[in-house]
C-alpha cells in the first residue's frame, strides 16, 4: 500500500457539524427497572402512577382524633378524650384512619389514666398530618425526556410507581487496538513492545460518557486483518473505534480500510495533538481513527466521540460549578447545623436569581427540582433577602441561563410545555413554581421570574388578568402572551354521590371542601361566587384546607379526604373524577415586553402555537387553544 496524505484540514466546528450532517444516529430505546436506571437518559416524560404518601399520615408522634371533638379546649377549659372513643395512639407515619382528620402531639397531652388524657388547647383540620400527594401527586410529571436518571430521581419515580422506565439505549462502543508493536497487559516485554493501555482508556471513557465499550483482540499492522476485524465491530456495535494507524504512514490502514468498507468524510481536522482523526461509516455506523500517542486519543475522545455517545443517548455535557446569585427571599438556620438549602435558579435579566425549595425531610421533589446547593455556615442565623449568595451547581449554568423562570398558576399544560421543550434535545428549559397567580404577579413585580401563567377575575367587570397588572405591576410596558381557555367547575367523586349540582349546595349540604391557598386565581373564583351568592366563608366546611395544584385537589377528593372541591376539568378527567362546569376562564401568561425578544420565550410561544402542544390538550380535554400565542400589549 502506498503512502496517502491528510485529505482535509478542517477547523473543529465545521469538522463535527459536516460529519454529524451525514451521519444516521438512530437513538434505540428500552424498557428497564426503575431501580436499575441510574445514568440512563429517559426517552419520554415520567408521571407518578400513585401519590406519595398514598395515604394521610400522622407527622407527630401523639394521639389521632376528630378535630370536632377538640373545640372549646383552652388553658381554662381542658377537654377529656377516651382511648378508642375520641381518638388513637399514633406514631410518627403511621396511617390516619378516615374518621380522625388531625393529630394532637405527645407534648402537648395531659394523662389522665391509661385510657384518657386532658387536651387544653383545639386543634384545626389536618393539624400535624402528612395529607396524601404532599411530596409526589398522581399523574404530575416526575421527569421529562431527554432527563438523565439520577439516583434522587429513582427515589421519586418508585415512590411514585412507576417501576418500569424507557430509556435510550446506550450504545455498544466497538473498540480495535492496532499495531504489531503493541502486547497485553501482564505480557512478557521486550524492546519495541507498547502495551495496549489505549484501548481500556477508551473502554473506561465510554462508561463515562454513556455507552457500553467492547474491546476486540489487537490486531496487527495487516491491512486485511484490519479490515476483517473493523467489518465485524461495524456489524456488532453501533460505533466502531480503530487507534492508530490513522496518519499518512507507510503502515497506517485506517483510512483506507473504511473507504473500502464505507466512507471518509474527513480525514484530518486543525487541531494540535490529535490532527491525524479520521471520521467515517461502514454500514451506516460511525466509524473513527483515532490517533496512537495517548493525548492525542484524549483529545479525540473527548472532542469527536464523546458528542457522538451523547447524541446516541439524548444526553448534555455536564459540569461542576459554582455560581453567584441573588436570594429571593430570606433563608432562616440556626446555629446549631451546617445546613444545605437546595436552590432553583434562573437568571432573569441581569441576575442569576435564586429560589429556596421546600426544606422539608420528606420532599423528595425538591432535590428532583434542585438547580443547585446553598451551604448556610454553623454560625450564622439565616441570609438576608437580596443577598449575594454562592450556589454549589447540580445542573449546568448554561442550562440555568437558557432556563425560563415561570412562577405561578398551576396548570398540568406547564408541565406539558416543559417536556415539550425538551423533545428533540431542546435549548431551552422552563423551570416552574406553583404559588398562585398573586404570587406570579408578586414575582413579577420583584423581577424574580420571566413569566406569570394567571387567571384573576376582576370582580367588578367580569374580565380576566388585565386589571391585575396594571395595579400590581405599574406603568412597567407589559404584555399578556394568550395561553388557554379552560373550564372551571366543580370536582367530584366518580358519579356524584352527593349530587352536587352548584357551589350553593357545598353549603347546604355540609360536604367537605378543599380549597387552593390564598392568592391563588381559584381561589379568587371560588370567593367571587361565595360572594354572588351570599354565602360566608365560615359556613364551608374544609374552606381553610389549603392545597397548591389542582391535582392535589383532585388526589384529596380522589381519597375520600373530602366531598368536593374547585378546580380544572383536566384534573378531574386525569384522576377519574367527575366534574360539575361553572365556567370558563383566561388562562394567560404575564410577561414584560422587553422579554419577549428572548429566544427562549419565543421558543415558548412557538411550542404554544404548535399542533403537538395542541394534541396534548386534546389528550387531557377541557380546553380552547383558538388564541394560544396571540399577544396583547398592556
Amino acid at each position: 500500500m502506498g503512502q496517502k496524505v491528510y485529505l482535509s484540514n478542517y477547523e473543529i466546528e465545521d469538522a463535527l457539524n459536516l460529519y454529524f450532517s451525514k451521519l444516521k444516529m438512530d437513538k434505540e430505546k428500552e424498557i428497564i427497572d426503575t431501580e436499575n436506571s441510574a445514568g440512563k437518559i429517559t426517552s419520554m416524560p415520567i408521571y407518578s402512577k400513585i401519590s406519595s404518601p398514598f395515604y394521610n399520615s400522622s407527622a407527630m408522634d401523639g394521639i389521632a382524633v376528630d378535630s370536632e371533638k377538640t373545640l372549646g379546649a383552652n388553658e381554662k377549659n381542658h377537654i377529656i378524650l377516651v382511648e378508642n372513643e375520641d381518638y388513637i395512639v399514633v406514631d410518627t407515619g403511621d396511617p390516619i384512619p378516615k374518621e380522625y382528620d388531625a393529630v394532637i402531639m405527645v407534648e402537648d397531652l395531659i394523662e389522665v389514666d391509661d385510657k384518657s388524657v386532658k387536651i387544653y388547647k383545639s386543634v384545626a383540620p389536618y393539624q400535624n398530618i402528612r395529607p396524601l400527594g404532599e411530596d409526589i401527586v398522581e399523574k404530575s410529571l416526575i421527569v421529562p425526556s431527554n432527563h438523565k436518571i439520577r439516583p434522587v430521581d429513582i427515589s421519586a419515580m418508585i415512590a411514585g410507581a412507576v417501576n418500569e422506565v424507557e430509556v435510550y439505549k446506550k450504545p455498544v462502543v466497538g473498540i480495535i487496538p492496532t499495531g504489531t508493536e503493541l502486547v497485553e497487559p501482564g505480557s512478557n516485554l521486550k524492546i519495541g513492545d507498547i502495551i495496549d493501555f489505549n484501548s481500556r482508556t477508551f473502554k473506561a471513557q465510554v462508561y463515562e460518557y454513556g455507552g457500553i465499550g467492547k474491546r476486540y483482540e489487537i490486531v496487527k499492522d495487516d491491512y486485511e486483518k484490519i479490515k476483517d476485524s473493523v467489518k465485524k465491530a461495524a456489524e456488532e456495535c453501533d460505533i466502531v473505534l480503530i487507534n492508530a494507524g490513522s496518519s499518512a504512514g507507510r503502515e497506517d490502514y485506517t483510512a483506507k480500510v473504511i473507504e473500502e468498507l464505507g466512507k471518509v468524510y474527513i480525514h484530518g481536522v486543525a487541531i494540535k495533538p490529535g490532527k491525524p482523526v479520521i471520521l467515517g461509516e461502514v454500514y451506516n455506523k460511525p466509524v473513527i481513527g483515532i490517533p496512537g500517542y495517548p493525548v492525542s486519543a484524549y483529545v479525540i475522545m473527548e472532542n469527536f466521540v464523546r458528542p457522538i455517545i451523547e447524541n446516541f443517548i439524548g444526553e448534555k455535557p455536564y459540569k461542576h460549578k459554582s455560581i453567584k446569585a441573588i436570594l429571593s427571599k430570606r433563608v432562616m438556620s440556626s446555629l446549631k447545623y451546617f445546613e444545605f438549602v437546595r436552590i432553583k435558579l434562573g437568571k432573569v435579566g441581569d441576575k442569576i436569581v435564586a429560589t429556596p425549595l421546600s426544606r422539608g425531610a420528606g420532599a423528595t421533589m425538591s432535590l428532583v427540582k434542585a438547580d443547585g446547593i446553598l451551604e448556610v455556615p454553623q454560625n450564622i442565623e439565616g441570609i438576608e433577602k437580596q443577598s449575594e449568595v454562592e450556589i454549589k451547581l447540580l445542573k449546568d449554568e448554561e442550562e440555568i441561563n437558557n432556563t425560563i423562570v415561570c412562577i405561578g398558576s398551576h396548570d398540568p399544560i406547564i408541565d406539558v410545555i416543559a417536556d415539550l421543550m425538551q423533545v428533540k434535545g431542546g435549548a431551552y428549559y422552563l423551570s416552574s413554581a406553583h404559588v398562585g397567580s398573586m404570587g406570579g404577579i408578586m414575582a413579577l413585580k420583584n423581577n424574580e421570574t420571566h413569566i406569570a401563567p394567571i387567571h384573576l377575575l376582576d370582580m367588578e367587570t367580569g374580565k380576566y388578568n388585565v386589571s391585575y397588572i396594571k395595579k400590581y405591576i405599574g406603568n412597567r410596558p407589559m404584555a399578556l402572551i394568550k395561553c388557554v381557555k379552560r373550564i372551571q367547575g366543580i370536582i367530584v367523586p366518580k358519579g356524584n354521590p352527593n349530587n352536587i349540582k352548584s357551589i350553593k349546595d357545598i353549603r347546604d349540604k355540609k360536604l367537605k371542601f378543599v380549597n387552593r391557598q390564598r392568592g391563588a386565581g381559584t381561589r379568587l373564583l371560588f370567593d367571587y361566587n361565595l360572594k354572588k351568592l351570599n354565602i360566608s366563608p365560615k359556613e364551608i366546611q374544609g374552606y381553610e384546607r389549603e392545597e397548591y395544584t389542582h391535582l392535589q385537589v383532585a388526589a384529596a377528593i380522589s381519597n375520600g379526604d373530602c366531598d368536593c372541591g374547585l378546580g380544572i376539568y383536566s384534573a378531574a378527567t386525569m384522576m377519574g373524577l367527575d366534574f360539575i362546569p361553572i365556567c370558563n376562564e383566561e388562562y394567560d401568561i404575564a410577561i414584560f415586553k422587553e422579554f419577549l425578544n428572548m429566544e427562549s420565550i419565543k421558543e415558548f410561544i412557538n411550542i404554544i402555537k404548535s399542533d403537538k402542544f395542541k394534541e396534548k390538550l386534546d389528550e387531557l380535554g377541557g380546553y380552547d387553544y383558538s388564541e394560544s400565542g396571540d399577544i396583547i400589549y398592556i
